[in-house]
């Protein structure tokens, strides 16, 4: 079955998929600075390097999936939650806009827990209702990476819509690691050794890593940092792996924070050289990437950048399967003639006006 990406970032969900058994062959990428990892690390596929909202639904692939991963910074807690009142949170209007055009059997879009905040509420219930207007049966949940083996706590929102005319609703897999997570020890323990600081400006050393990306960020660690402890233990599953590399989980080798007073900890005294980020390479296996995918950068923030803004690989597998085994049960379905941009579109505008 052939895809599309849109938002691919690094390609943990294009990977997710292919290995799946999808055959993604058109993606969407606007950053430059991610061109050359997606390019060197997935072969085949065009990259369209152009801004969404630039880019014509004729232009498009036909095509019998369309997933990605809506920039997330417009909805996240951690952010100025405008959610659809930013410009970065409107462009899943166009996610929505191509989708409705295209009609492809489903589609698969991810984005942060911030979602489902009750300041986004208004937003939200209009972006689900936009999906059914496409023609689609949805289903919507939050789940966490970590119950499908992923070894990283990781809430995310997952919005999965099957064609009306299929005749069939997607329901989430059953999670697999509820109960026993994927240990740190199991995900990055055979890293301990060969781990680089980066260069002078946080600056890549490029060849001179013995495993590849294994070189983490230095500079200090700021008040909100050290607000809260950041450090979990090998026999526990990684904090979030976020897209700065100045707020990477502390790697496990350290000792908790110690705690002194309401936001507010400090390192283990006598035991401060074991405090370090986890490397791009660690945050990578955290996030399920193999380490045959090579990132490319010369300033290291790029690279925890394309790390923490991808869907774990892992996960994506799983809902891929998931997916290619309904559609699998489904033969000879064609793409109908009928649009429905038109009828979409105006909730669109009708939405960005009540912002």
């Amino acid at each position: 079955m052939k895809l599309v990406t849109f938002f691919a970032g690094a390609g943990g969900l294009d990977l997710g998929f292919s290995k799946a058994g999808f055959d993604v062959i058109w993606a969407n990428e606007y950053d430059k600075s991610i061109w050359e990892t997606y390019e060197k690390n997935h072969n085949g596929v065009y990259l369209d390097k152009r801004s969404i909202t630039d880019v014509p639904t004729s232009e498009v692939p036909e095509c019998d999936g369309i997933i990605g991963g809506p920039p997330c910074q417009s909805w996240s807690e951690a952010g100025a939650m405008r959610g659809i009142g930013d410009k970065r949170g409107q462009l899943f209007y166009d996610f929505i806009r191509i989708l409705a055009d295209k009609q492809p059997k489903f589609f698969l879009a991810e984005n942060v827990s911030g979602m489902l905040l009750s300041a986004h509420g208004n937003a939200l219930e209009n972006i689900k209702s936009m999906f059914r207007e496409c023609g689609y049966n949805l289903s919507f949940q939050m789940l966490n990476v970590s119950d499908y083996g992923v070894p990283q706590d990781r809430k995310r929102v997952f919005f999965v819509g099957y064609r009306t005319d299929l005749g069939i609703e997607f329901e989430f897999p059953i999670p697999t690691t509820l109960e026993n997570k994927i240990p740190l020890s199991k995900a990055i323990g055979d890293l301990k050794g060969n781990v680089l600081p980066a260069q002078k400006g946080n600056i890549t050393n490029g060849e001179d890593c013995l495993v590849s990306n294994h070189e983490y960020m230095t500079g200090g660690f700021s008040t909100i940092y050290m607000s809260r402890n950041r450090v979990r233990s090998w026999d526990e599953v990684s904090f979030t792996i976020q897209a700065g590399g100045r707020h990477a989980p502390c790697h496990p080798q350290a000792p908790k924070f110690q705690f002194v007073e309401q936001n507010l900890r400090i390192f283990v005294p006598g035991k401060e050289d074991l405090y370090r980020r986890l490397s791009v390479r660690e945050c990578a296996r955290v996030q399920t990437f193999p380490d045959t995918f090579k990132f490319y950068y010369k300033n290291i923030a790029d690279g925890y950048k394309m790390i923490g803004n991808a869907v774990p690989v892992r996960m994506a597998n799983v809902l891929a399967n998931k997916i290619l085994s309904d559609l699998s049960a489904v033969e000879n379905v064609q793409t109908p003639k009928v649009k429905r941009w038109e009828k979409v579109s105006s909730m669109i505008d009708n939405s960005i006006v009540s912002v």
